[in-house]
Order: structure tokens, then sequence, then C-alpha cells
């Protein structure tokens, strides 16, 4: 994921017209905006944002330097940002990954992400969300919340080379009714709490600390 997430900025530089179909929407520099309702190809830029808005269809929405956002009930093919959050409304689908290097990522309620869904840097906050197939991350927090779904299971890796800036254990809360298949498995400290009505797979590398209620009481 790393390999790809670093390279992007290098095709996204390349000539953007070289392969581009016609309903393909591609800038250097500016926002790029899909209106409510419409249809494109892959929607990219390399300064700047990348929206897609409300019930609107694309192909790949990605973008460099900058912020992806994906409004209700929205559908792409996939989303990915090396510097900058990625943002699904509530209902939204991707038919495969939402990743960035450096940003945070959030799931609002009843979106769906059917790939991988990760990050080196930035907090990842899932709000009654389902994910077919994990989530992945180096520094970042997550936070699934309350009746979000997770195939995949969980994996915070090792920080290696330039990714070794953080020394602060990523903080992990498994909400009430949330589903976790798979194994959550932690190559490096981290805070695990896991609610009492959760259900998780095995966990390696951690001890969870069970807790009632909405929230961790210290979080």
């Amino acid at each position: 994921m790393r390999r790809t997430l670093l390279t992007l900025a290098l095709v996204l530089a390349l000539p953007l017209a070289a392969h581009a179909r016609d309903n393909d929407i591609d800038k250097v520099n500016g926002a790029v905006r899909v209106e409510a309702g419409q249809q494109a190809g892959d929607v990219s830029s390399v300064n700047g944002s990348v929206h897609v808005g409300e019930r609107a269809t694309v192909q790949k929405a990605s973008t460099v330097n900058g912020s992806v956002e994906l409004g209700e009930r929205a559908q792409a093919a996939e989303v990915e940002t090396v510097n900058g959050s990625a943002t699904l409304g509530a209902g939204a689908k991707v038919s495969g990954e939402v990743s960035t290097t450096n940003g945070a990522i959030r799931l609002g309620k009843g979106a769906d992400v059917a790939g991988k869904v990760g990050n080196v840097n930035g907090r990842i906050n899932l709000e009654g969300a389902h994910i077919g197939h994990g989530i992945e991350t180096v520094n970042g927090s997550i936070y699934v919340g309350a009746d979000s779904r997770i195939e995949g299971g969980i994996l915070v890796d090792k920080p290696s080379g330039w990714f070794n800036s953080n020394n602060r254990p990523p903080h992990v809360v498994i909400g009430p009714h949330a589903v976790v298949q798979g194994t959550l498995e932690f190559r490096r400290e981290v805070i695990l709490q896991v609610s009492d009505s959760a259900q998780i797979g095995p966990v390696k590398g951690a001890t969870a600390t069970k807790f009632s209620g909405e929230m961790p009481s210290d979080d």
C-alpha cells in the first residue's frame, strides 16, 4: 500500500490527458467538483481537492495535495490521496479501496467500502459503516463506531524509515455492537479498548480492555 501511495504523485504528474476518456476530469492546480447526481469517469487533481456531490457517480477520485470527499449516496470505484483527508458521506459506496498517506479517513453512517481502508498518518473513523477488506495503518488511531462492520480484520503496522516519526501509541476503539471479523494484529504498541457488546476476532500483539456505554471513559 505504501509504495502505491508514494508513487501516486508521479503518476498524476504525467501528462494528464494522455489516456483520458471524454468524461474524465483532470487538473494540475485547483479543485475538481462533480455536481450532485452527475456522472464522470476518473476525476483527479495534483494540487487541489476533489468533491463528488450527492448521488453522483465517478470512477477513481484522486489527488496528491488535497482532500477527497464523496457526498451522501455518491459512488466511486476508488478513492486515493497522498496529503489530505478522505471523507465518505452517509450511504456513499466505494467498490475498491480508500487510501491516503497523510490524512484522516472518515466513513459516515451507512457508508460501504468493498475493499481496504488504509493510511499511514491520521485518524480513521467509522460511524455505522462497512469495510469489506480490513483496515491498515501505521500511526493512525482508529475508532470503529457503533454498529460498524469490518471484514478482513485490522492491522497496525510497525513504523519504518521516514514513517518512524510518531512514538505515541495509536488508540484503537471498537464501539458498541460493532463487528470486526478477522485478526486484529498490532505490530507496535497500541491502546485497545473494546465495547462489551462488540464482536471481534483474535487479537495479536495487544491486550484488549473492555468498556461499557457509548465510549470509553477516558476517550
